[in-house]
């Protein structure tokens, strides 16, 4: 199939795509939060949306759902714009279509994010939508977000230092890949400059990020390329595909 996005097929399309075995479904989620001066709030939710495609292409038999545009995002509520839910809340969502795609016979559902602040659900939503769910549906969240910056990290090269999360390098990269107009590449500057550890995550997730980065950014933009984009794009979207598919093979 051409198209993948199951918002853009008609329901007579999506009934026979499922029916020719077309029964894994991508669920990207995004974020609706400050990106520093230089980058819009739909940063994540434009990169889950590209995302979403590329790991449904790998696989090969998936549909691509809405991207969910709001995400938990509370460590970002310090700068204007930043909108937030509850992990109660976007969990409930995943679950609400998690059970419709179980309605029209979907097996498999994978569920990703490009935003960060999603991750600490991801790696436990497994077991809790499983025990909701009916067993003919699988659901799968990638949850390794340390993989992700590896992968970026790898992708930029000789900029990995550069790398720290947050409309950095890779971030600041994949927009001008998707979205050059809308980045506004003057106003580009270093953030903090401390690597992404999982304790510096966790000060960021309790404490907020304007607390140790006033101008909103964890790491530096300056280097973006749409090259890079592209190199970041395709490397996460590789892993999440293969993780999903090793994961698929180990269920059956």
């Amino acid at each position: 199939m051409s198209e993948l996005r199951i918002e853009q097929l008609t329901s007579p399309e999506i009934a026979d795509a499922i029916a020719s075995g077309m029964r894994t479904a991508v669920l990207p989620l995004g974020a609706t939060e400050q990106h520093g001066a230089h980058l819009p709030l739909s940063v994540d939710s434009e990169h889950a949306d590209r995302l979403g495609v590329l790991v449904a292409e790998r696989l090969g038999d998936a549909l691509v759902l809405p991207t969910l545009r709001v995400g938990c995002s509370s460590h970002h509520l310090g700068f204007a714009g930043t909108l937030s839910l509850r992990p109660s809340t976007l969990e409930s969502v995943c679950f609400d279509c998690c059970e419709s795609l179980a309605v029209h016979g979907f097996r498999r559902v994978l569920i990703f994010s490009a935003h960060i602040g999603n991750y600490p659900l991801l790696s436990e939503i497994e077991s809790r939508l499983a025990a909701q769910l009916p067993a003919s549906l699988e659901v799968v969240a990638f949850s390794d977000s340390a993989a992700v910056l590896a992968a970026w990290r790898a992708a930029v090269g000789g900029l990995a230092g550069q790398v720290g999360g947050h409309a950095d390098v890779a971030e600041s990269s994949v927009m001008l890949a998707l979205r050059p107009e809308a980045v506004r590449t003057s106003r580009a500057a270093a953030g903090l400059a401390e690597p992404m550890t999982d304790e510096l995550l966790k000060r960021v997730l309790t404490g907020g990020v304007k607390a140790v980065a006033p101008d909103g950014v964890l790491g530096d933009p300056r280097g973006m390329s749409s090259e890079l984009g592209f190199a970041c794009l395709n490397a996460v979207a590789g892993m999440v595909a293969e993780y999903a598919a090793a994961r698929y093979r180990s269920l059956t």
